[in-house]
């Protein structure tokens, strides 16, 4: 009883979100934009290994329509990025042990001393 409720009351949750492409029009984006965004999106995740997905672009209007050009690049690399960090942080947290991640640590703050040092 208890889990079909949770299950609706996440499907509900779920089908109030905007999607992507809904969000950056509401955000002043063009369509077009929006729509190469979704497509360059897909693409990224799809060439970083996420077994969903398929490459996807619109080739005539990526060549003719620069705001689809610009959404589709941008959309290819925060969305295959955001993918390959994701399983970079599942390696780590399965992978190493505190040892690892001490010295992981020193490194970073060591070069965050010296950043703020120049």
């Amino acid at each position: 009883m208890w889990r079909c409720a949770g299950f609706v009351g996440v499907l509900l949750l779920l089908g109030g979100c905007q999607s992507t492409h809904e969000d950056l029009i509401a955000k002043g984006y063009p369509p077009a934009f929006a729509d190469g965004f979704d497509d360059g999106c897909i693409s990224g995740r799809q060439a970083a290994g996420s077994i969903s997905g398929e490459f996807r672009k619109n080739v005539p209007r990526y060549l003719k329509d620069p705001q689809y050009a610009e959404g589709w690049s941008d959309g290819f690399r925060q969305c295959q990025a955001m993918l390959e960090n994701k399983d970079r942080e599942e390696y780590r947290n399965e992978h190493w042990d505190e040892r690892e991640r001490a010295w992981q640590q020193q490194k970073d703050q060591g070069a965050a001393r010296a950043y703020r040092s120049q």
